[in-house]
């Protein structure tokens, strides 16, 4: 034995106990890895033709099983377990074709993205910005850390940070001369994102968004609402269904029939998910301050007193107002009047109002919702959100729910320093605009753990909901809500007969085609039939990777690359033939015929490479879905119809030394 047939053996003995490991370890993907370079180092043992020759077969050989095995569990699902995939396959290649709405039917959502609420989001990060720096200009704030509440008071005295518009902060200085403060420095640190425009006082300055950094915001919302709506339905283990944006519309598509999942997974995107921790300003007693004609007769709203901690060995005498909920309502549209009602309030800008929702009495039954009054900056929120878990309350038998979510180490350093400046005070909870719980900070809280109590009633409606939440934190939470603004359920627009009717129509032309490949062309008519299989079972491997959706413009694109990939073998035979006309030895033939079809061949893919790009660039839904069928079948039609056929065809001059080639009825 040879020296290099030896290193290939020993590589395939290596590569197989390797396998063996990634088996003991149940490493799927590991093993299939193995298993194919110990297959290529074997083919390259062959005692025929050169070790270039042998190397390139053991790399088609090793696309064609992965091919094979990626199409194997689709093909048991098409042949309803006729070419029976082991389960242990099944289980571990997650990923496949699935038909479209237009051959499935199933569910299509439009949301729109309210991109002006990510607008106002980024304005109030500013706004606290601005407030953080004007702290440090009047000697209030150090420089150092957050601006604590009481430095918060003390620069009211000086300045009010106002929000009129979605994109503009307005500052009102309670003496004019102090406008001098926003000097250069000042600008500059906002410059880049904000411009100063004209204030309406003298005692006023102005600062608007950009423009080009509103549209920046917009594309960003619209995108990040997109990888979120597709990483929970991700989560609902739906992946055949497909997410994608136009303008500020997200359009989700879900094939199937069951009504029952799909009002699943609207609740879950439709769920905004975002998570806010914000402080309770008990200090102020806003509502303390409200009128008694403030608060309307006959609606169910009362004024309360509490007392609340405010600080060690402190606390205040605050109010908040309390709304009862009426027999022919429901909960959301009990908090909608009490949301009506302070909405005719003079709330300041850098604080709002929060509306937690009262305990149900004994019976169960609902019983309406209650105020707090918040500082509007959220001192955490759930991007710092790496991980969410389900657990219970020990000691609880059946019911205490709660959701235990972990923050990053930067999401953690900042919630410890936020309780740790705010002990003996109360911390709000915020879901979705909605206050779980405000507890009261007992000690600073290291280790970034913290959790969302799910309330009382049912144990299976808490725990239900528990795992709702759980899944859309770790999925993310919207960058800005969404309105749903169209829902159709589709039914398959062909019908069961009409595609039955369209697959026999295309195997009966495919098959057409390739007899008349074989019988015009010989043998080298046969290598040309095999490319074209392998090249359509390669296109269809590739869309399975990516979990495609095939839909009929996607059907068409692979017919047209099937289409030419004939073309490219047509070509190579003609040429082939036009050398063995003038003479040329076989082995001749084949390389003058290879290399003068190569320009051609390459010219006509580049062309239609272009034209893919575009459609894929500026198309949408059907037409990407084409553009892309398109892209995955260029690729794959110039592998197959120029590099695994050059392989026959050397093989044939160059190891059986063939002296006439089949190409044809003449030769």
């Amino acid at each position: 034995m040879s020296s290099s047939k030896r290193n290939s053996l020993l590589l395939a003995l290596a590569a197989l106990g390797v396998g063996y490991l990634f088996f003991r370890a149940d490493s799927f993907w590991g093993i299939v890895c193995s298993i194919l370079i110990a297959v290529w180092a074997l083919v390259t043992m062959l005692p025929v033709m050169d070790p270039i020759w042998r190397f390139k077969v053991g790399f088609v050989t090793c696309v064609l099983l992965t091919t094979g095995l990626v199409l194997w569990p689709s093909v048991d699902s098409i042949t309803e377990g006729k070419v029976k995939c082991p389960q242990y396959v099944r289980d571990r290649i997650t990923f496949g074709i699935a038909p479209g709405l237009d051959l499935r039917g199933g569910m299509r959502l439009v949301y729109t993205v309210e991109v002006d609420e990510a607008i106002r989001d980024k304005r109030d990060n500013f706004a606290n910005d601005m407030r953080q720096e004007l702290a440090t200009i009047f000697g209030i704030h150090s420089g150092d850390g957050l601006v604590s509440r009481d430095e918060a008071a003390k620069l009211v005295e000086k300045v009010t940070v106002g929000m009129p518009e979605a994109a503009v902060i307005r500052l009102k200085f309670k003496d004019p001369a102090d406008i001098s403060k926003i000097d250069e420095r000042f600008q500059k640190k906002f410059s880049s994102e904000l411009s100063q425009i004209r204030g309406p006082g003298a005692d006023e300055v102005s600062f608007r968004i950009r423009g080009e950094v509103e549209t920046q915001i917009r594309d960003r919302a619209v995108t990040q609402a997109k990888e979120t709506i597709g990483r929970r339905i991700d989560e609902q283990g739906l992946r055949e269904a497909s997410v994608t944006a136009r303008d500020e519309d997200i359009i989700v598509e879900v094939p199937g029939d069951k009504e029952k999942e799909f009002e699943a997974i609207k609740e879950t995107i439709r769920r905004t998910a975002r998570l806010e921790f914000k402080m309770v300003d008990d200090p102020a007693d806003f509502f303390g301050k409200v009128k008694d004609d403030q608060v309307p007769e006959g609606t169910g709203i009362s004024i309360f007193q509490q007392s609340a901690p405010d600080g060690p060995g402190k606390s205040v005498q605050t109010h908040f107002a309390r709304i009862s909920k009426r027999d022919n309502e429901t909960q959301l549209e009990c908090r909608e009047r009490l949301k009506k009602w302070v909405s005719t309030l003079s709330v300041p800008d850098d604080h709002q109002i929060g509306y937690e929702e009262l305990p149900p009495d004994e019976a169960g039954k609902e019983q309406g919702w209650m105020t707090l009054y918040l500082f509007s900056r959220a001192e955490v929120t759930g991007d710092y959100i790496v991980d969410a878990q389900v657990s219970q309350e020990q000691g609880q038998a059946m019911g205490s729910f709660y959701v235990g979510i972990t923050f990053s180490p930067a999401g953690a350093d900042r919630f410890e320093e936020i309780t740790g400046a705010n002990i003996q005070r109360r911390f709000a909870i915020i879901l979705d605009d909605t206050v779980k719980s405000a507890p009261v900070i007992k000690s600073k809280i290291a280790g970034g753990r913290a959790s969302i109590t799910l309330g009382g009633g049912d144990p299976d409606k808490q725990l239900e909901d528990a795992h709702k939440l759980d899944k859309v934190l770790r999925a993310g939470a919207l960058p800005a809500p969404i309105t749903p603004s169209n829902e159709s359920l589709i039914g398959p627009s062909l019908g069961k007969d009409a595609i039955a009717q369209a697959l026999r129509g295309m195997v009966v032309g495919t098959g057409l085609v390739l007899l008349f490949m074989m019988v015009y062309y010989r043998k080298s008519g046969v290598v040309a039939d095999v490319a074209v299989m392998f090249n359509l079972a390669l296109q269809l491997a590739i869309l399975a990777s990516f979990s495609a959706t095939m839909t009929l413009p996607g059907i068409s694109g692979l017919a047209l690359t099937i289409g030419m990939s004939v073309d490219v073998n047509v070509l190579i035979n003609e040429r082939i033939r036009e050398e063995l006309r003038a003479g040329r030895s076989v082995r001749a033939a084949v390389e003058a015929g290879y290399d003068k079809a190569f320009s051609s061949i390459l010219d006509g893919h580049v062309t239609v490479l272009i034209s893919g790009l575009i459609l894929a660039q500026y198309g949408s839904g059907p037409v990407k879905g084409f553009a892309i069928a398109l892209l995955v079948g260029i690729g794959a039609s110039l592998f197959t119809g120029v590099f695994c056929t050059r392989l026959v065809f050397d093989w044939w001059v160059r190891g059986a030394k063939v002296k006439r080639l089949s190409v044809g009825a003449e030769f």
